[in-house]
Order: structure tokens, then sequence, then C-alpha cells
């Protein structure tokens, strides 16, 4: 982070509108944010958008990018079944990300990049930026933000799982709650490793499937039909504040190294 980066703000929900339009001369980067209200397993506080929010403004602030508030609603009907959560429709999830992106489009801003933090919401994240392509002749790159963690790491984070930490309800998250919100956070809640559920006489993968002869078949799960105590994956009781730090500082370098080499191109497409 350079002293002129951190001197300036970096979060648009701070500045005036004439603060922002003076930014423009500069051609900035843009962060649209976006995460969920969901169920995070017994342990964790459900609104994990709250990270995405967190690493969003950190990897403003480093790049020189500028961060716009979070949209912190999602795509999860998987969720749906569980108090608490708040799910968007796939119809009304593209109109709010569509509006977003044009609200800054309208006034010649063309250097957007998505930061998801559901990955959930990336199927209809694609729908959108297609169709920013197709119309507006623009690209807008999506970084899926706990996506982002190489194998290595992994390995290094949980050298006895490597990426079967990787979960629901397990890490990144949890260990990334654990080092940002250490005062939500009730690991005393943990329960002992729940049963997987079976549909169709088969046993559940993940959220998305069931699993027939080795091969995963696409099946509309729903996290009570996969487990009780909405640990879908991964190993909750291995997370620590330390391995939270690891995962925050990699990516917040990964992506605001991203959004720096963004910064120098054009995204536009030549007519």
């Amino acid at each position: 982070m350079t002293a002129e980066n951190a001197a300036r703000k970096h979060l648009l929900k701070d500045m005036t509108f004439i603060e922002f339009k003076d930014r423009l001369e500069e051609d900035p980067v843009i962060i649209i944010s976006l995460g969920s209200q969901e169920e995070q397993g017994p342990a964790a506080p459900m609104g994990d958008y709250m990270l995405t929010d967190v690493l969003s403004g950190r990897i403003a602030e480093k790049s020189g990018a500028i961060a716009a508030p979070i949209m912190p609603f999602g795509y999860a009907d998987y969720f749906r079944t569980v108090p608490g959560g708040m799910q968007l429709r796939p119809e009304t999830f593209c109109s709010i990300l569509t509006d977003m992106i044009e609200n800054f489009t309208d006034h010649g801003i063309s250097k957007i990049i998505v930061l998801n933090g559901h990955s959930g919401n990336y199927p209809l994240i694609d729908q959108v930026i297609r169709k920013m392509k197709r119309e507006k002749g623009l690209l807008i790159p999506c970084l899926n933000l706990w996506r982002l963690i190489p194998a290595d790491m992994w390995q290094e984070l949980h050298p006895e799982l490597g990426m079967k930490a990787f979960g629901h309800g397990g890490d990144p998250l949890t260990s990334v709650y654990l080092h940002l919100f250490p005062e939500l956070m009730r690991m005393e809640l943990l329960s002992s490793e729940d049963k997987k559920g079976e549909m169709l006489g088969l046993p559940t993968a993940g959220l998305a499937g069931i699993r027939f002869q080795g091969n995963e078949v696409a099946l509309a799960v729903d996290v009570t039909d996969r487990c009780a105590n909405g640990v879908a994956g991964g190993e909750p009781a291995q997370s620590s504040a330390e391995k939270g730090e690891k995962i925050v500082d990699y990516l917040v370098g990964y992506c605001a190294d991203f959004v720096s080499h963004f910064s120098k191109q054009n995204p536009k497409i030549a007519a």
C-alpha cells in the first residue's frame, strides 16, 4: 500500500459526491462486492457478507480502488429451510446487480470488478456480466473470493486435510470469522460430527446433488437434507484466528494485485 492510497478515502459510502466526482478524473476501479445472509453452522454468525465487506475495503485501500457498499443478500435457495437467512430470487438478484453496475456505467465509469463472497451467486453473476459484454461492450471480471485460495495454502493451513478442510460451515469462513469477528463466534456450540443425509437412497454430495457409483448427480439438495447442524463440509473444530489471518492477508494481496493489473487495461471491447 502506498502512502497516497492510505491517505485517501477508499469507501464510496464515506465520500461526498464532490470527492467522488474528483476521483473520476483518475479513471478509478470500482469494486462491487456481494455476499449472503445465511447459516454458517452453529458457531458462526449468519451475516457472512460482513467478511467480504471488510476484505473489499482492504483491497480498495491497498490498490487505490474505490469499494462500493456491499449488497448483503444473495442467491442461496438451499439455505431457505433454515430461519434467519434472506435469499433473493434469481431474477431479483440479477436485476439488483445490473442496477448496481449501471449506476456507474451511466456516468462513464468502465473499470468495474465484482468481488463475490458467496459461491452460489456466481451462476447469476455470470449471466449479468455476459449481458454487460453483449449490450455495453464492457468486460467486468468477477473474483470468486473463497475459491482463490490455492491448493498449496490449504495444505499449509491443514496438513492432514488439505482441500478437504474446505466446506460450508468449515474453512475458510470459520477461520476468517475467528480473525475478523472473534467476539461474534460461539465455538462452544460446535457439535460432534453430523451424519450426512441421504436422498433417493443415495448419499448427498455437498449442496449440489447425490453421489452414484462415484459420480455426482445433480439434485435440489437443501442444507437440511445434507446435515442437521449446518456444517455441510470441512472441519470447523480445526479452524483458528491464526489461519484466518493468513487467509485474509493472502486474499487481500492477490486481489489488490489483480485490481492494479486491471486498472491499466481497457475493459471496453472495440466496436
